[in-house]
């Protein structure tokens, strides 16, 4: 579709309301500028756009929280480089446009499992975060990947468990979640770190512990694995 950024951009405009802006804001969803709009709108503009590499970078940088979303929706994920990756991880502001990148786009792309091992080493709180989204995103959809490439990803969830900021100690809660319901074998590993984790002198840590450890060795979640690996 023939649609450049300052169209879209009209449009996206044209269905914001200042009560939904307000209502993001009260799940932590604030950038330099929100329309407010729900994934389904950005969805649809993604269908009706398709694929379009030099789109995504020109929405992005607009610098809208929506732009960005609908960028990770559109943008082909055989053409992101590495340094693509590193200029947007540093942009983000919030939550919920660092897991629709790495759940939309980023996953996809050939610089996923490095880079999510790579970012939970760095300081900044959402580009950490967006480390352990992007592993919770190919714990749930990287069903060829080979369980060597999870347990990897084990040691920096232990590593960074005593980080007490909100929005990483989810996400590394989140991650290895992910990873203990993905076969018997993982979900023993998963429980193995999080036994690990409960044993450090953390709040955050304990929080993160807890939590895993109550979902994974639930009834639910053992009969789940034990029927996906009976199927693998």
């Amino acid at each position: 579709m023939n649609i450049d950024r300052d169209e879209i951009i009209r449009r996206l405009e044209s269905l914001s309301t200042p009560e939904s802006v307000e209502g993001m804001a009260r799940y932590g969803i604030t950038s330099k500028r929100v329309l407010g709009l729900p994934m389904g709108d950005l969805r649809a503009m993604a269908r009706e756009v398709g694929r379009d590499h030099q789109l995504a970078l020109d929405l992005w940088d607009a610098g809208i929280h929506e732009t960005r979303i609908l960028a990770s929706l559109v943008d082909d994920p055989t053409q992101v480089k590495e340094d693509q990756m590193e200029r947007w991880v540093g942009d983000f502001d919030n939550w919920a446009v660092c897991d629709s990148v790495c759940g939309n786009l980023f996953r996809h792309t050939l610089f996923a499992h490095e880079k999510c091992v790579e970012w939970t080493t760095r300081e900044e709180e959402y580009v950490k975060r967006a480390g352990f989204a992007l592993m919770a995103s190919l714990a749930v959809s990287g069903r060829k990947a080979p369980d060597s490439v999870f347990e990897d990803y084990l040691p920096p969830i232990v590593r960074e468990s005593t980080d007490g900021r909100k929005y990483v100690r989810k996400a590394v809660n989140w991650a290895l979640r992910q990873i203990g319901k993905r076969n018997t074998h993982l979900n023993h590993e998963a429980i193995g770190a999080a036994e690990s984790i409960l044993e450090k002198d953390s709040k955050a840590a304990r929080w993160i512990a807890v939590d895993a450890l109550r979902e994974l060795r639930s009834d639910k979640v053992q009969e789940m694995v034990e029927r996906r690996s009976r199927k693998a």
